[in-house]
């Protein structure tokens, strides 16, 4: 697999071990093993058996740091589990930024079209939209007219690819999501980045959240993605019962979603397999692809928490 992004950085595990041994000794003997995983943001190793360390790739990824660590002060009450952050580690051995040490926690990244616990997932989104403490903008919390542009160049380009892609269909959803009536209330709490690989089950129950540097305050819509880049068709309507989605917000979740798709598809295709084959499930699931993903041949995960920031 190549390089994500033009500016990223190189890591690996010899340079994840000369960090922790020089800034945290008392974790020096720990074994360090890489984490394969779909996180576009972060570089993400385990250590030992309790731990995680995640570098950022860019410095993009780096300034996520503090800010998921005021995001992460600022909620309470919620019903899963988010990841601790131990220790912050500061820049050295040729690494330029910040980077983080976090708890292990025990879990199965969510798979795309198999049984996930849609209710579950939705009482979580009630419970996360309902916080009350003040926040910074979520980092999709703004309307879709803000994307326009890059979701119609995005679906142009992806026209363009040996995809097969429909990008009529995918102009329809679109414009059947702008058109929707925006969001009048005030803004919500939400976590922005419902990827499955941020989702952890345990015994078929959601257990875990990660990634919180997208959370802030925005249109509730943004948290319905999971309805197209999760759920199955069957669950869905579970899903968008519980979490009570009128006909506008579901619309716009729905573009959200297809928004995502067409921006991550043309950019990962050949970088990152598990970011572009949820990308395939999206728009097969929204009539956009006419060959459907399976999600279980390309995955080479270990069936373990992976502390991931797409």
């Amino acid at each position: 697999m190549g390089r994500m992004h033009a500016d990223e950085h190189a890591i690996d595990a010899g340079l994840v071990r000369r960090l922790v041994r020089g800034q945290f000794p008392r974790w020096a003997d720990l074994p360090v093993t890489p984490l394969a995983s779909g996180g576009t943001v972060n570089a993400v190793y385990r250590l030992g058996t309790g731990l995680t360390v995640r570098l950022p790739l860019t410095s993009g990824g780096a300034g996520d740091i503090a800010k998921e660590a005021r995001i992460r002060t600022a909620l309470g009450g919620l019903p899963v589990a988010v990841p601790a952050v131990l220790a912050r580690g500061e820049p050295a051995e040729g690494y330029p930024w910040p980077w983080t040490v976090h708890g292990w926690l025990d879990g199965e990244p969510a798979l795309e079209g198999r049984d996930a616990p849609a209710r579950e997932l939705a009482k979580f989104v009630l419970a996360l939209r309902v916080n009350r403490a003040d926040g910074p903008p979520a980092n999709r919390g703004k309307p879709l007219s803000a994307v326009d542009q890059a979701t119609r160049r995005a679906i142009d380009e992806l026209s363009r690819t040996d995809e097969p892609f429909d990008a009529a269909a995918a102009l329809a959803v679109w414009a059947e999501a702008l058109d929707a009536p925006p969001w009048t209330g005030p803004p919500c709490w939400v976590h922005a980045d419902l990827m499955p690989s941020n989702l952890l089950l345990r015994e078929g129950r959601l257990s875990g959240v990660l990634d919180w540097a997208t959370a802030g305050l925005g249109d509730p819509a943004c948290d319905l993605i999971p309805a197209w880049n999760l759920l199955s068709a069957a669950a869905r309507p579970v899903f968008r019962d519980v979490v009570g989605a009128d006909d506008a917000t579901w619309a716009r979740g729905r573009g959200r979603a297809l928004s995502m798709a067409v921006l991550q598809l043309p950019y990962y295709r050949h970088t990152n397999p598990v970011i572009s084959a949820n990308a395939r499930y999206v728009l097969s699931e929204l009539s956009c692809l006419s060959v459907p993903t399976a999600s279980t041949a390309r995955r080479g995960r270990s069936g373990r928490a992976r502390h991931t920031n797409p």
